[in-house]
C-alpha cells in the first residue's frame, strides 16, 4: 500500500518502522522541531530522526487546516493514513483524502481513556487491563469504530514507561494486521457507556504527599515513571520515585518500615520503593539508596 505516517513521539516509532518494511511510505507527517536541552535549539522528533534515517519524506506543517497543505496531502494518492500520537487534529478534507481513509493506532481500551495521555492515567487510575486498539478516524477526538484491539494486563509494579514500550511493540503489530485486513473488516462503533478522557499530564502532578493512601501513592510513582517523575523533597532536592510495590508492612506515613528494601509508611499501609533516583545521579535500587544514605527504620524519606 501507499501510506502516509503521521506520528511525533517514541511510541509511533516501531509503528514507522513495521510500516517502512511492509509499505511503501511515500510521505511522514509529524510534529516541527522544539526547542529543547540546555541550549534550547530546535531539535526533531523521534519520529522526524527515524524518517530521515530511513530515507523517507518528511513533513512538519504547524498546522493542516489551510487549503493548501491539504491540497498537498491529497497529491500524494495514498492509500491509507496511519496515525500514531500525531499531536494534531486532522480537518475532514485530510481524512476524507486517502483512498481507504484515516486509521488511528491508540493506547488505551477505547472508550476507555480517549485524548492525550492514555497509558499515564490507565496506571494512575489502578486500571486491570489497557491495550491497544486501531480505529478509524473521524472528527471527533478518539471517537471513531474500531477495526481491531488487544489487551495486556497491568502489573501492581508496570510502570508507564513498561506499558508504553509493550503497546509501542502491540501498535506496530495490529497496525500491519489491520492493512492486511482493512477492506474486509468490519468496524465496531464505540459504546457511548465507559468514556474517560485521559487529559494530559501537568507536572503539578508529580509532588507526592506521603499522606495520601497508599495504593493511590503506588499508582501516582508507577504512572507518572518516567516522565516527569513523582518525587519528594530531600535535603533540599528532589527524590525522583521510579517505581513503587505494594508492601504489607507498617510505618508512619513517610518514615521507613522496619522491612527489607526501602518499604516508607503511607496512610493505611505502605509501599515498597524500588528504584528512585536522587538529584544528579543515577536511577539505583531502593535498597542500594537506603544502604547509601543510611536509614534505619523510623526515619523520614523527604524533608
Amino acid at each position: 500500500m501507499r501510506v502516509i505516517f503521521m506520528g511525533t513521539p517514541d511510541f509511533a516509532v516501531p509503528i514507522l518502522d513495521a510500516l517502512a518494511e511492509a509499505h511503501e511510505v511515500v510521505a511522514v507527517y509529524t510534529q516541527p522541531p522544539r526547542p529543547a536541552g540546555r541550549g534550547k535549539k530546535d531539535r526533531p522528533s523521534p519520529v522526524q530522526a527515524r524518517a530521515e534515517a530511513l530515507g523517507l519524506e518528511v513533513r512538519h506543517p504547524k498546522s493542516l487546516k489551510d487549503a493548501a497543505r491539504q491540497a498537498e496531502f491529497a497529491a500524494l494518492e495514498a492509500d491509507v493514513a496511519v496515525v500514531a500520537a500525531y499531536g494534531l487534529l486532522l480537518p475532514q478534507a485530510v481524512l476524507d483524502a486517502p483512498r481507504l481513509g484515516c486509521i488511528n493506532v491508540h493506547a488505551s481500551l477505547l472508550p476507555r481513556w480517549r485524548g492525550a495521555a492514555p497509558i499515564h492515567r490507565a496506571v494512575m487510575a489502578g486500571d486491570a487491563r489497557t491495550g491497544i486498539c486501531i480505529m478509524q478516524m473521524e472528527a471527533g477526538l478518539d471517537t471513531g469504530p474500531v477495526l481491531l484491539r488487544e489487551a495486556t494486563d497491568i502489573a501492581p509494579t508496570d510502570t508507564t514507561g513498561d506499558l508504553h514500550d509493550r503497546l509501542s511493540q502491540m501498535g506496530a503489530r495490529l497496525t500491519l494486521d489491520a492493512l492486511r485486513g482493512l477492506e474486509s473488516l468490519s468496524p465496531v462503533p464505540q459504546p457511548a457507556d465507559g468514556v474517560t478522557y485521559a487529559a494530559k499530564i501537568d507536572k503539578s502532578e508529580a509532588a507526592i504527599d506521603w499522606g495520601w493512601e497508599a495504593g493511590t501513592l503506588l499508582r501516582q510513582i508507577n504512572g507518572l515513571s518516567p516522565f516527569p517523575g513523582a518525587f519528594v523533597t530531600r535535603d533540599g532536592q528532589r527524590l525522583k520515585l521510579l517505581r513503587a510495590g505494594p508492601s504489607d508492612a507498617d510505618a508512619e506515613p513517610g518514615r521507613l518500615a522496619d522491612a527489607p528494601g526501602l518499604v516508607v509508611g503511607a496512610r493505611g499501609g505502605a509501599i515498597a520503593l524500588l528504584e528512585l533516583q536522587p538529584a544528579g545521579k543515577a536511577p539505583m535500587s531502593g535498597e542500594a539508596f537506603r544502604n547509601g544514605a543510611r536509614l534505619a527504620p523510623g526515619d523520614p524519606l523527604g524533608d
